[in-house]
């Protein structure tokens, strides 16, 4: 039989949210909505990936089930993304905006809301639910993930003027 690993809680574990909290013991480094995750991801290189969801979501438990809780997908994230963790009820404000985002790039939008963008916050990929491993013809979470490392290596002012043309694409008054 193994030993009980122990489990190590992440910055999520001091936040009042009870969708936060339930994150809180994943091995994903999470960190809540803060200047420190921005500041790490500049200091470090390293895009951020932003999960947004709420409690009582399906997809949101089951993209952590799948994802979140797995050794394999937490290892890429914490080796060369800033992850950033954050309840829609609690942060309306930012739900908004980066479904705003995630309409504009894929048509529609929905939960869990998954955001890869700059440290300077110029999102360049979004989606909803992903699946661990590519499935049914949809690309998975790991296959996503490696695709933007891969980027963010050989050509990361690509992604930044992507994030840029989106930003302006949506700051437009409608009708222009």
């Amino acid at each position: 039989m193994a030993a009980n690993k122990k489990r190590v809680p992440n910055s999520l574990v001091h936040e009042k949210s009870p969708y936060l909290l339930q994150h809180a013991y994943n091995p994903v480094n999470w960190f809540p909505w803060c200047d420190e995750a921005f500041e790490k991801a500049k200091a470090e290189d390293k895009p951020i990936f932003l999960s947004i969801g709420y409690s009582t979501c399906h997809w949101c438990h089951v993209m952590e089930r799948e994802s979140f809780e797995d050794e394999e997908v937490a290892k890429i994230l914490n080796e060369y993304f800033v992850s950033i963790k954050v309840d829609r009820e609690e942060r309306p404000d930012i739900d908004s905006i980066y479904m705003s985002v995630c309409q504009a790039l894929t048509g529609h939008g929905g939960w869990p809301l998954t955001i890869i963008m700059s440290p300077d916050k110029k999102p360049f990929y979004a989606g909803t639910y992903f699946p661990k491993n590519d499935r049914m013809g949809l690309p998975g979470l790991i296959t996503i993930l490696k695709r933007v490392i891969e980027t963010w290596a050989a050509d990361k002012d690509k992604l930044i003027e992507l994030g840029d043309k989106l930003i302006n694409v949506i700051n437009q008054p409608a009708g222009e």
